[in-house]
């Protein structure tokens, strides 16, 4: 079955040719507004792009060449990366900063924590999760979807079920999170020292106290090369989990809520062949992705996509480009909530593919499973402008939406 939906409404155009072909800049609100339409002329007129913005830096938007980029890392390396992205962080993201071999053992830490069997036994606590959110706004027949659901969500799931943090210190980390990763913010600087503090608290406060035989103790116990883990690496790999955790699952919510609300076919026929949500995620996350991009710095020279790439030259992997790139994705711009060839690129590619995308899927599937036979024809409200977080990531700011108001249930 091949249920397939265009773009949604009358998406904004590209942004000029020259600024594809000279001025790239992916901080830009213009770009998180135009994303789609801009991508795609990138596609066209530059596969492999060269911007002067930033110190200058290459952008790469095709499949090939970003799952190229994202494998190779003896040329393409993460250790120097993420200049270009306006990260100020007072420590490394361990293991995403970090270069095989030392990658991988950080990567080794979290990894057993987050396999599908590890997140399995959090799905009925989700599930009751997700209804005790809809019941706090299912009977008024509105809410401020980012605020109400979009972010409490995969916050409260990550902190209670996976950090076994205090819960009433989630809105304070959930700031700091989202400020600290908005590209010149004011307040960017000290949300990073924030998010550091407040980690090293934490940190102090689980060693004080008894295991829980989750992925903190594995931080706090762990050897590097022989030696017990240094602060700054339990801080950065905490950071890292703090980062993913609660910023992009609320991402692709807000985008996936967002589509809805414009295509309500989709929905629609979700509610009527329920059986389609668990392959509706991926297909919903290849075309709206809330990870949109990633920095790598070139170790030494190397040929791509027919340039000459020089060593300590900048290369920004645009992952919501190559997940529409004709050559890979068939229809690439149209919704196939069926697609059975699906290798998209929103968890990453290569050494640094997302850790922790089993839970993210499982939040999302538990989340439409809900949210879906409980929300009926949502819509935007009236006179709503949807303005997106810009930088590494692309998610609506905020989402304002009306539907069918509908009963508590509880439980």
């Amino acid at each position: 079955m091949d249920q397939s939906t265009p773009e949604p409404g009358a998406p904004p155009g590209p942004l000029p040719d020259d600024w594809c072909l000279r001025h790239f800049d992916h901080l830009s609100p213009d770009l998180a507004a135009t994303m789609p339409a801009t991508m795609a002329r990138m596609r066209e007129l530059c596969p492999v792009g060269r911007s002067d913005r930033h110190g200058g830096f290459w952008v790469v938007s095709t499949y090939e060449e970003a799952l190229q980029v994202a494998q190779d890392w003896t040329v393409y390396s993460s250790a120097h990366g993420l200049a270009i992205t306006g990260r100020k962080g007072v420590v490394r993201n361990l293991p995403v900063e970090a270069d095989p071999p030392e990658q991988r053992v950080f990567k080794r830490l979290i990894n057993p924590h987050f396999t599908p069997a590890a997140v399995a036994r959090w799905e009925q606590a989700t599930r009751d999760l997700v209804t005790r959110l809809i019941d706090g706004f299912v009977e008024d027949g509105a809410c401020e979807f980012m605020d109400g659901f979009a972010r409490p969500l995969p916050s409260l799931a990550f902190f209670e079920l996976a950090l076994n943090a205090p819960a009433e210190d989630l809105e304070k980390v959930a700031y700091l999170a989202s400020k600290s990763s908005v590209p010149d913010d004011p307040e960017q600087r000290e949300c990073w020292l924030g998010l550091y503090a407040w980690i090293k608290e934490f940190a102090a406060s689980r060693r004080a106290g008894p295991p829980r035989g989750d992925v903190v103790d594995a931080v706090l116990n762990a050897e590097i090369d022989g030696r017990p883990i240094t602060e700054d690496e339990v801080i950065g790999t905490i950071q890292l989990l703090i980062l993913g955790g609660l910023e992009t699952t609320a991402g692709a919510l807000g985008l996936m809520v967002e589509r809805f609300c414009r295509r309500p076919e989709i929905p629609a026929l979700l509610r009527e062949r329920p059986e389609l949500i668990a392959g509706a995620v991926p297909e919903l996350l290849r075309i709206d992705p809330p990870f949109v991009s990633v920095g790598r710095t070139a170790v030494r020279d190397a040929e791509l996509g027919g340039h000459a790439v020089k060593r300590g030259d900048k290369v920004l992997i645009h992952w919501a480009s190559a997940n529409r790139d004709a050559g890979e994705f068939t229809d690439p711009d149209s919704v196939v909530l069926d697609r059975e060839r699906n290798r998209h690129l929103s968890f990453g590619a290569g050494p640094h593919r997302c850790a922790g995308s089993n839970l993210a899927r499982l939040n999302l599937r538990v989340a439409l499973e809900e949210l879906l036979p409980r929300l009926e024809n949502l819509r935007l409200r009236d006179g709503a402008e949807i303005e997106y977080h810009r930088g590494l990531t692309r998610s609506p700011l905020t989402l304002p939406i009306t539907f069918t108001p509908g009963p508590r249930l509880g439980r």
